[in-house]
């Protein structure tokens, strides 16, 4: 299961809140597809490599932050696609994700009614109903070409696959701040730099295996810092080029940071986000020559399969892990 479909219950007329709910998704993974006015489709595939928990327990901490962040609970619905997480979602309540694995989509869509199945509108299901094809479970068991003659050669073939549990439908990305962000908050207001920085890597780090865990580089990168009285100072730069490389975003936010001059600043929290978002693939790296630079990149990837198969802790820096 890598898809969520959540839907937030907001009270009436409170559509305006969607956005920040849409952000707070975001925070665990780029891809998110809103479903307005009170939901949306989330692809947790990075999410799951990079944090180490499947899509039921990332579901668990989506619900909690909605909870504390927001004040809006949410009912989810998880399966190996888009389709399947929708209609899992009906059968969820608030405090249970209703999860259907690939294993389990055929009997789960058995006994449902056609006219459950996405995309089957009401004359559709009345002539299927006319045959005898009332239940998902007796489409997919009805010949191909049966479904063909009656809805049509393509229809038909969707049709067929859907109501048998394959759903080849994906994510499409909509959401409005198509960032990734992270937050390193302090147990006390901390003065020295130091541990500000050894935050920032630690930020920095993780905003970069996120992002190469979905294919992403990003444009743009945001430093917030939180003070002990509530204010807070941001500072956005952008990349000399899209990247996905720690070493490329912790510069970057030293050298935000740097600028500030915080000058024994009581700092309670320092945050990145990284924004404008792209394919991996289309990003250009310029090539530097740089031994130094090009080692980094080779470990970092090695890196990435550890974590992948060991979770998100199984390689840090040094100074991190003192």
């Amino acid at each position: 299961m890598t898809i969520l479909c959540v839907r937030f219950q907001l009270p009436p007329a409170h559509e305006a809140a969607l956005p920040g709910l849409l952000g707070l998704l975001e925070d665990f993974t780029p891809v998110v597809e809103a479903l307005p006015p009170d939901g949306a489709l989330a692809d947790l595939r990075g999410a799951e490599r990079y944090f180490g928990r499947d899509a039921v327990e990332l579901a668990s901490v989506i619900r909690v932050r909605a909870l504390a962040h927001h004040g809006v609970d949410c009912v989810i619905g998880a399966g190996p696609g888009p389709m399947l997480a929708r209609m899992a979602l009906r059968d969820a309540r608030p405090g249970v994700t209703r999860a259907v694995t690939e294993g389990e989509a055929a009997d789960f869509l058995a006994g449902k009614p056609v006219a459950a199945l996405p995309g089957v509108g009401t004359a559709t299901a009345r002539t299927l109903c006319e045959y005898g094809l009332d239940t998902l479970g007796r489409v997919a068991a009805a010949p191909l070409s049966t479904l063909q003659r009656l809805v049509g050669a393509k229809a038909g073939r969707e049709l067929h696959e859907k109501a048998g549990g394959v759903d080849r439908g994906r994510v499409v990305p909509n959401g409005v701040s198509r960032s990734l962000a992270t937050e390193r908050p302090f147990t006390r207001d901390e003065l020295d730099p130091d541990r500000h920085r050894r935050a920032l890597l630690a930020a920095a780090g993780e905003l970069g295996a996120r992002l190469r865990a979905v294919d992403k580089v990003c444009g743009t990168l945001t430093l917030t810092v939180r003070y002990a009285d509530r204010s807070s100072t941001t500072r956005t730069r952008t990349l000399k080029e899209p990247t996905a490389h720690s070493a490329a975003l912790t510069r970057t936010a030293y050298e935000m940071y740097e600028a500030l001059g915080l000058q024994r600043a009581r700092v309670r929290a320092l945050a990145l986000r990284a924004e404008a978002l792209g394919p991996a693939e289309q990003a250009s790296h310029q090539l530097t020559f740089d031994p130094v630079d090009e080692k980094l990149r080779r470990i970092e990837e090695v890196a990435d399969r550890a974590r992948a198969k060991f979770g998100p802790h199984a390689v840090m820096p040094g100074t991190l892990a003192a």
